[in-house]
């Protein structure tokens, strides 16, 4: 199955489209291979795409002012990457979009997509759905940051994400956890003797 399929999978679990529109959104999509470490988003330049990954695994962090990084997200394959606010507002971008392997990605254009969605309303509702979604899944976080220890948190996402767990390096998911690597490798040890 190629990328193309693989997204039109992801959008008929929420939407039909008909074939023409199918037609219509493969004209706007552009496939691209990211080397590990590349940036598809920084700071100072605007977010122009909507990035679906069809393979690889992707962070998006901050640097605070001090320097630190701050992991906001981390997605793999089946998953939109992006700076978020920077491509709906389409104001300059504040987080980094760094591939964590070398990976794949459709990108759809804000200028594309935008027309595209006021003419296809299956499309538009399936970007207001997962969007919606997208943000429900932010807040679930923020509470968790807040009422949850970080060990809890830990074993949260191991549960939930564990194929992510598994697969990016310890510091980002220590970054994304609010703990230093440190921290997490403690947490890590101490379940292993568990165990």
């Amino acid at each position: 199955m190629n990328g193309k399929e693989k997204q039109l999978d992801n959008i008929r679990r929420y939407v039909p489209l008909t074939d023409d529109e199918v037609k219509q959104l493969n004209g706007i999509v552009r496939t691209t291979r990211v080397k590990k470490r590349q940036f598809l988003v920084q700071p100072g330049f605007v977010c122009r795409d909507r990035i679906y990954i069809v393979e690889g695994a992707f962070r998006v962090f901050y640097l605070d002012q001090d320097g630190k990084e701050h992991t906001v997200s981390i997605g793999i394959e089946d998953w939109f990457v992006s700076d978020f606010y920077s491509y709906i507002t389409q104001t300059p971008a504040t987080h980094y979009v760094e591939a964590l392997e070398d990976s794949v990605v459709l990108q759809m254009g804000y200028n594309e997509v935008e027309p595209l969605c006021a003419k296809i309303h299956s499309l538009s509702e399936y970007f207001r759905r997962t969007t919606e979604r997208a943000f429900a899944f932010s807040r679930r976080r923020v509470i968790s940051n807040i009422s949850k220890s970080a060990e809890e948190r830990y074993f949260e996402y191991v549960e939930q994400y564990p194929q992510i767990a598994m697969r990016v390096p310890q510091y980002v998911l220590a970054s994304y956890l609010g703990i230093s690597a440190e921290f997490l490798s403690k947490i890590r040890s101490r379940k292993s003797r568990k165990s």
